[in-house]
């Protein structure tokens, strides 16, 4: 029990990990934490829409994939043209003497080969979440998210990511909530029946 304390210690330190690419956005921000948050759950969203998919799996390899940066930081693409980055090496010293730990370590190496299904959904979902956060930030009016936008996309591969992208980018990030036409943001809720 010592150990495992320890390593769910180890994970809370994602949510104090930022997300580095934001500084060359120029706005935005989430941690490593709410990343993979949002990715669990575009990834169930993906499987759900693929038959074959195993959704566990799935949900699973997106919880997991960025686990190394509790030790290593959140490196962007800038970063990533300098350093090399042990993850696996981070993974095994994280995982060491954990009973669950080979599981995890299979799922993230799955996820890193990219070549089953399952692989590419989480994938797709890890590129998905920074289409939303883009967008988001693209309707606050960041104009150097469009050009993100534009190469983000050209990352995904399944045929639901890429329709689900297609969506996103046709509406707006408010519109789950701020419905326009409603005339409660007018006269409050008071005058509602």
């Amino acid at each position: 029990m010592q150990r495992i304390t320890e390593f769910l210690f180890e994970i809370g330190m994602l949510k104090k990990s930022p997300r580095t690419g934001y500084q060359f956005l120029g706005s935005g921000g989430e941690s490593v934490a709410d990343h993979s948050f949002r990715t669990a759950v575009i990834g169930y969203v993906l499987a759900f829409l693929e038959d074959k998919a195993d959704r566990k799996k799935v949900v699973l390899m997106c919880l997991f994939h960025d686990f190394p940066e509790a030790r290593t930081g959140d490196h962007n693409y800038v970063n990533k043209k300098y350093v090399k980055v042990e993850e696996e090496q981070a993974l095994d010293d994280q995982l060491k003497e954990l009973g669950f730990g080979n599981e995890i370590k299979t799922l993230f190496s799955e996820f890193n080969e990219d070549k089953s299904l399952e692989s590419k959904l989480a994938n797709d979902a890890d590129q998905l979440d920074l289409i939303l956060d883009l967008k988001e930030q693209l309707d606050l009016g960041n104009q150097n998210a469009k050009e993100w936008l534009s190469h983000v996309i050209r990352r995904l591969r399944t045929k639901s990511a890429k329709q689900l992208a297609k969506k996103i980018l046709s509406t707006h990030s408010t519109s789950w909530w701020f419905d326009k036409d409603n005339s409660w943001w007018v006269n409050g809720p008071k005058n509602q029946k």
